[in-house]
Protein backbone atom coordinates (compact mmCIF):
# COMPACT_ATOMS: atom_id res chain seq x y z
CA UNK A 1 0.00 0.00 0.00
CA UNK A 2 3.01 2.79 0.81
CA UNK A 3 4.60 1.53 -2.11
CA UNK A 4 1.61 2.43 -4.29
CA UNK A 5 1.12 5.58 -2.46
CA UNK A 6 4.73 6.34 -3.48
CA UNK A 7 4.51 5.82 -7.11
CA UNK A 8 1.57 7.53 -7.62
CA UNK A 9 0.92 11.25 -8.62
CA UNK A 10 1.25 13.99 -6.18
CA UNK A 11 -1.85 15.00 -7.01
CA UNK A 12 -3.34 11.29 -6.26
CA UNK A 13 -1.30 11.64 -2.93
CA UNK A 14 -2.86 14.45 -2.01
CA UNK A 15 -6.48 13.54 -2.77
CA UNK A 16 -5.50 10.25 -0.49
CA UNK A 17 -4.49 12.19 2.30
CA UNK A 18 -7.32 14.87 2.56
CA UNK A 19 -9.93 11.96 1.85
CA UNK A 20 -8.06 9.99 4.73
CA UNK A 21 -8.77 13.70 7.08
CA UNK A 22 -11.78 14.57 6.00
CA UNK A 23 -13.35 11.22 6.84
CA UNK A 24 -11.77 11.38 10.09
CA UNK A 25 -12.91 14.64 10.75
CA UNK A 26 -16.70 13.76 9.92
CA UNK A 27 -16.09 10.40 12.04
CA UNK A 28 -15.26 12.49 15.08
CA UNK A 29 -18.37 15.44 14.36
CA UNK A 30 -20.65 12.14 13.86
CA UNK A 31 -19.16 10.73 17.39
CA UNK A 32 -20.25 14.34 18.85
CA UNK A 33 -23.33 14.31 17.91
CA UNK A 34 -24.11 11.15 19.20
CA UNK A 35 -22.58 11.80 22.35
CA UNK A 36 -25.34 14.56 22.36
CA UNK A 37 -28.36 13.46 22.01
CA UNK A 38 -30.00 12.36 25.08
CA UNK A 39 -31.02 8.83 25.58
CA UNK A 40 -34.71 7.47 25.76
CA UNK A 41 -35.28 6.47 29.61
CA UNK A 42 -36.93 3.51 30.40
CA UNK A 43 -39.99 4.60 32.28
CA UNK A 44 -41.15 1.21 33.15
CA UNK A 45 -37.90 1.03 35.26
CA UNK A 46 -38.44 4.56 36.60
CA UNK A 47 -42.34 4.03 37.52
CA UNK A 48 -41.14 0.38 39.43
CA UNK A 49 -38.62 1.95 41.40
CA UNK A 50 -40.94 5.16 41.89
CA UNK A 51 -44.05 2.83 42.97
CA UNK A 52 -41.14 1.38 45.45
CA UNK A 53 -39.99 4.13 47.00
CA UNK A 54 -43.65 5.59 47.65
CA UNK A 55 -44.24 2.46 49.73
CA UNK A 56 -41.92 4.50 52.45
CA UNK A 57 -43.97 7.29 52.41
CA UNK A 58 -46.60 4.91 54.27
CA UNK A 59 -44.88 5.11 57.92
CA UNK A 60 -43.53 8.37 58.84
CA UNK A 61 -40.13 7.08 59.81
CA UNK A 62 -39.13 6.25 56.42
CA UNK A 63 -39.64 9.32 54.88
CA UNK A 64 -36.18 10.40 54.89
CA UNK A 65 -35.01 7.39 53.11
CA UNK A 66 -37.93 8.19 50.57
CA UNK A 67 -36.90 11.48 50.09
CA UNK A 68 -33.16 10.12 49.87
CA UNK A 69 -33.91 7.39 47.26
CA UNK A 70 -36.12 9.89 45.25
CA UNK A 71 -33.18 12.29 44.77
CA UNK A 72 -31.04 9.31 43.83
CA UNK A 73 -33.67 8.25 40.91
CA UNK A 74 -33.55 11.86 39.63
CA UNK A 75 -29.42 12.30 39.62
CA UNK A 76 -29.97 8.60 37.74
CA UNK A 77 -32.00 9.98 35.10
CA UNK A 78 -30.43 12.91 34.41
CA UNK A 79 -26.88 11.22 34.23
CA UNK A 80 -29.02 8.83 31.93
CA UNK A 81 -30.38 11.91 30.02
CA UNK A 82 -26.85 12.87 29.39
CA UNK A 83 -27.18 16.33 31.80
CA UNK A 84 -23.62 17.61 32.42
CA UNK A 85 -22.47 17.93 35.72
CA UNK A 86 -20.43 15.31 38.23
CA UNK A 87 -23.21 15.76 41.03
CA UNK A 88 -26.53 16.22 40.90
CA UNK A 89 -26.68 20.00 41.61
CA UNK A 90 -24.97 20.89 38.19
CA UNK A 91 -27.00 18.24 36.55
CA UNK A 92 -29.88 20.16 37.82
CA UNK A 93 -28.94 23.49 36.62
CA UNK A 94 -28.13 21.83 33.31
CA UNK A 95 -31.40 20.52 32.85
CA UNK A 96 -33.36 23.93 33.69
CA UNK A 97 -34.63 24.36 30.62
CA UNK A 98 -36.31 21.00 30.71
CA UNK A 99 -37.84 21.54 34.23
CA UNK A 100 -41.34 23.00 34.64
CA UNK A 101 -40.98 24.02 38.35
CA UNK A 102 -37.46 24.90 39.18
CA UNK A 103 -38.08 25.41 42.27
CA UNK A 104 -39.78 22.70 43.66
CA UNK A 105 -36.90 20.28 42.42
CA UNK A 106 -34.44 22.33 44.47
CA UNK A 107 -36.52 22.71 47.31
CA UNK A 108 -37.12 18.80 46.96
CA UNK A 109 -32.91 18.18 46.46
CA UNK A 110 -31.92 20.23 48.91
CA UNK A 111 -34.57 18.52 51.49
CA UNK A 112 -33.47 15.58 50.82
CA UNK A 113 -29.55 16.23 51.39
CA UNK A 114 -30.99 18.14 54.99
CA UNK A 115 -32.23 14.10 55.82
CA UNK A 116 -29.02 12.77 55.75
CA UNK A 117 -27.29 16.29 57.20
CA UNK A 118 -29.81 16.45 60.10
CA UNK A 119 -31.42 12.90 60.43
CA UNK A 120 -32.58 13.70 64.00
CA UNK A 121 -34.61 16.39 62.62
CA UNK A 122 -38.42 15.33 62.03
CA UNK A 123 -39.77 16.08 58.54
CA UNK A 124 -42.95 17.78 58.22
CA UNK A 125 -45.83 16.22 56.22
CA UNK A 126 -46.56 19.15 54.24
CA UNK A 127 -42.93 19.64 53.37
CA UNK A 128 -41.91 15.63 52.29
CA UNK A 129 -45.16 15.84 50.43
CA UNK A 130 -43.98 19.00 48.29
CA UNK A 131 -40.68 17.38 48.18
CA UNK A 132 -42.00 14.01 46.59
CA UNK A 133 -44.22 15.85 44.31
CA UNK A 134 -41.54 18.43 43.01
CA UNK A 135 -39.36 15.06 42.57
CA UNK A 136 -42.00 13.15 40.56
CA UNK A 137 -42.54 16.31 37.76
CA UNK A 138 -38.84 16.53 37.32
CA UNK A 139 -38.67 12.81 36.77
CA UNK A 140 -41.83 13.39 34.53
CA UNK A 141 -40.21 16.31 32.85
CA UNK A 142 -37.14 14.79 31.79
CA UNK A 143 -38.83 12.00 30.14
CA UNK A 144 -38.32 8.94 33.34
CA UNK A 145 -42.27 8.85 34.57
CA UNK A 146 -45.07 9.14 32.09
CA UNK A 147 -46.91 12.76 31.76
CA UNK A 148 -50.06 12.41 33.01
CA UNK A 149 -50.15 8.84 34.88
CA UNK A 150 -51.52 8.40 38.21
CA UNK A 151 -49.64 7.17 40.76
CA UNK A 152 -50.79 4.10 42.63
Amino acid sequence: MIAWLRDSSFEMQVTIVASFVLLVIVGFLLFLMYKKIPRKLNQKKYQEKWNELQKLCKNKDTWPEALQQADKLLGEALRQRRFKGKKIGERIVSAQKKLSDNDAVWFAHNLAKKTIEQPEKPLKEADAKKALTGFRQALRDIGALHSGQQDK
